[in-house]
C-alpha cells in the first residue's frame, strides 16, 4: 500500500516545487547521494572483506578477541557516531586543538583549521557503522570455504595472492554482495547522520518538504524517487548474480598463515585503531559527557523518553513477531507458490527507507480517515496516532523478525509433527506444548532484534510520532541539531547499551572452523 500510494503521488502536479528544487538543491542532492553510495560502497567492501579475511586466514596476537569484537559497531547508531565524530574533528574539537598546539613547533607555521562538516567525514562515519554487514557475511563465507579448490589451485602453480583473487573471493561473492546491498540500502535510508553534518540528501529533502514547505505531495514524489534508487540497487544485484550457484561448505579446517612477530603486532595495532575509532572512543566520549552532566540528565523528561522508547520497542516487537510467526507458520503448514510469494512480498519492507514508509503510510491513513469520516462521521482515528508509527515499524522490520522465526521452523523435525497427527489432541494444544517450546529461541531472538531496531529508528519516528510523544532517537536529533552534544550523550549512550544485547548474542556464537579447529569441534553450516 505505501508503494502504491507513492506511485499515485505523481498524479498531483508539483511543477513549481520541482522547479524550485532544480534551481536550488536538486543537483546537490543527486551529487551528495552519489558520493555517499560510492564512498560507503568502496569503504565497506575494503574494510569488511579485509577484516574478515584477516581474522579467518592470518594468525596474530588477539585474533580470537578481534574476530568477535569487530561486530561491536553493530550496536552504534549512525547518528550517534556522527555527532561524536563531528565534535572530535570540528574546529573546537580535541583533534584540531591538539594540532594548533603542536603544529607551530613541528612546521614553523600556525594551523588554520577546517570545518568538521566534510563529506569525507560523513562517508567515514557510515563506513565505520555499516562495515559489519559485509564483515559478518564475508567472515561466514571464508569460514565455510572448501580447501579442495585452494589445493587444486596451488597444485596448478597459482600464487597465494592470485588464489585469493581467483578462488577465495569469487566463492564468497554472494555473501559479500548481500552485505554490500544491505549497507547501501541503510546508507540511502540514513537521515540522522547526514542531518548532523548538514549533508543534504533525499532523506533530508523529504523531511524539509514535509516540515519546512508543508508540502506532502512534494515529499511523496521525493520519497518515490528515493524508492526507485533502492529498487534499482536491488535489481542490479539480482542481475549481477544471474543464475550462478555457489556451494562450498566443508568441515575441513584451513590452516591460518603465521606471520612474523612484527607484522602480527602491526595487525593488532591496526585492528585496535579501527575498533577504537568505530566503538571505543565514541563510548568513552559519551561516558565523559554523561559524567559531566551528573544527575541533571536523569530527570523526569529523560524517564519519559525512556518509557516511550521502551513502550514503542516492546509493542512493535510483539506485534511484528506475532505476524511474522503467523506468516512463517502458514508457509510451513501450507507450503506452495501462494504462501511463498506472499512471504516474499510481505518481507520487502526492509528495503524501504523509514522516510519513504512514513510518507506512504501517511497518505494511506489520510485516505482511510476520509473514508471513515464520510461513512460514519467519525473524527480521524489514524492520523497523529501510535497506530501509524506501529504500522511503519511493522512494514519495515517484519523481515527482521521473519528470518529467525523461519530458521526456527526449519529446525523442527518432521517426525514430531507427524506424530502429533496421530494423537487425539487439538491444534491449540499442539501449538502450546510443541511449537512454542521448540520455537522459543527463534521467537525471543526475533523480539530482541526488532525491539532494538525500532528503538534506533529515527526517520519514521520523526515524521509519524504523535504530537509531544518523543523518544530517545528524537531527543538525540533535537539536541544535535542545536549543537548540544553533552545533552544528547545520555540518550545516545542508552541506545548504544541497549543495542549491545543482540551484538552480544552474535559474539557468543562460536565460528564453525576458524576458532574451534584446534579443539576438534565441528558445527553445522552457517
Amino acid at each position: 500500500m505505501p508503494v502504491l500510494v507513492l506511485s499515485l503521488a505523481w498524479l498531483d502536479s508539483q511543477g513549481e516545487v520541482w522547479q524550485h528544487l532544480a534551481d536550488t538543491v536538486l543537483s546537490r542532492l543527486l551529487i551528495n547521494t552519489l558520493i555517499l553510495v560510492v564512498g560507503v560502497g568502496v569503504g565497506v567492501l575494503l574494510l569488511g572483506v579485509g577484516l574478515a579475511w584477516l581474522v579467518t586466514s592470518v594468525e596474530f596476537p588477539g585474533r580470537r578477541f578481534f574476530e568477535r569484537a569487530l561486530m561491536l559497531p553493530f550496536a552504534m547508531p549512525a547518528y550517534v557516531l556522527a555527532f561524536v565524530m563531528l565534535e572530535t574533528f570540528d574546529y573546537a574539537g580535541p583533534v584540531q586543538t591538539f594540532l594548533r598546539d603542536v603544529w607551530p613547533s613541528l612546521f614553523g607555521a600556525s594551523f588554520s583549521g577546517f570545518s568538521g562538516r566534510q563529506p569525507w567525514l560523513v562517508v567515514l562515519c557510515l563506513v565505520l557503522v555499516f562495515y559489519p554487514y559485509v564483515y559478518l557475511l564475508a567472515r561466514s563465507a571464508f569460514i565455510a570455504r572448501n580447501p579442495i579448490f585452494l589445493e587444486q589451485a596451488r597444485v596448478l602453480g597459482v600464487s597465494a595472492r592470485m588464489r585469493f583473487w581467483r578462488v577465495t573471493l569469487p566463492m564468497a561473492r554472494p555473501a559479500i554482495v548481500a552485505g554490500l546491498v544491505l549497507a547501501l540500502m541503510e546508507t540511502l535510508a540514513d537521515f540522522g547522520a547526514v542531518s548532523v553534518f548538514n549533508f543534504e540528501t533525499f532523506t533530508t529533502a523529504i523531511y524539509k518538504s514535509w516540515y519546512g514547505l508543508f508540502n506532502l505531495g512534494a515529499a511523496a514524489q521525493l520519497a518515490s524517487t528515493l524508492l526507485v534508487l533502492v529498487l534499482l540497487l536491488m535489481a542490479l544485484e539480482r542481475y549481477g548474480r544471474g543464475r550462478a550457484r555457489y556451494v562450498q561448505s566443508s568441515s575441513q579446517a584451513l590452516p591460518r598463515k603465521v606471520v612474523s612477530r612484527f607484522r602480527g603486532w602491526a595487525l593488532t595495532a591496526l585492528l585496535s585503531f579501527i575498533l577504537s575509532l568505530a566503538f571505543v572512543w565514541p563510548v568513552l566520549r559519551l561516558l565523559q559527557w554523561v559524567w559531566q552532566q551528573g544527575l541533571a540528565g536523569f530527570d523526569q523528561h529523560y524517564f519519559g523518553l525512556l518509557s516511550n522508547t521502551l513502550a514503542l520497542g516492546i509493542g512493535a516487537a510483539l506485534l511484528t513477531v506475532t505476524l511474522a510467526w503467523c506468516l512463517a507458520h502458514a508457509r510451513q503448514r501450507y507450503a506452495g507458490v501462494v504462501t511463498a510469494v506472499a512471504a516474499r512480498i510481505a518481507t520487502l519492507g526492509y528495503a524501504l527507507p523509514g522516510s519513504v514508509l512514513a510518507v506512504g503510510i501517511l497518505f494511506s491513513f489520510i485516505a482511510v480517515d476520509h473514508w471513515v469520516a464520510d461513512w460514519f462521521s467519525w473524527p480521524p482515528i489514524l492520523m497523529g496516532s501510535w497506530i501509524g508509527l506501529l504500522l511503519a515499524y511493522l512494514v519495515r522490520f517484519i523481515a527482521v523478525a521473519f528470518g529467525p522465526v523461519e530458521a526456527a521452523y526449519a529446525q523442527l523435525r518432521p517426525v514430531l509433527l507427524e506424530v502429533t497427527r496421530t494423537l487425539n489432541v487439538t491444534r491449540w494444544y499442539v501449538l502450546r506444548r510443541l511449537y512454542l517450546p521448540l520455537l522459543a529461541p527463534g521467537l525471543s531472538a526475533a523480539v530482541l532484534l526488532v525491539m532494538i531496531d525500532v528503538m534506533k529508528e529515527m526517520p519514521a519516528t520523526l515524521l509519524l510520532r504523535p504530537f509531544g510523544a518523543d523518544t530517545l532517537a528524537v531527543r538525540i536529533y533535537a539536541m544535535t541539531s542545536e549543537g548540544l552534544w553533552e545533552k544528547a550523550a545520555l540518550p545516545a549512550l542508552t541506545l548504544v547499551l541497549v543495542g549491545l544485547l543482540p551484538v552480544m548474542l552474535l559474539m557468543r556464537e562460536r565460528p564453525r572452523k576458524s576458532s574451534d579447529a584446534e579443539d576438534g569441534l565441528t558445527h553445522p553450516p552457517v
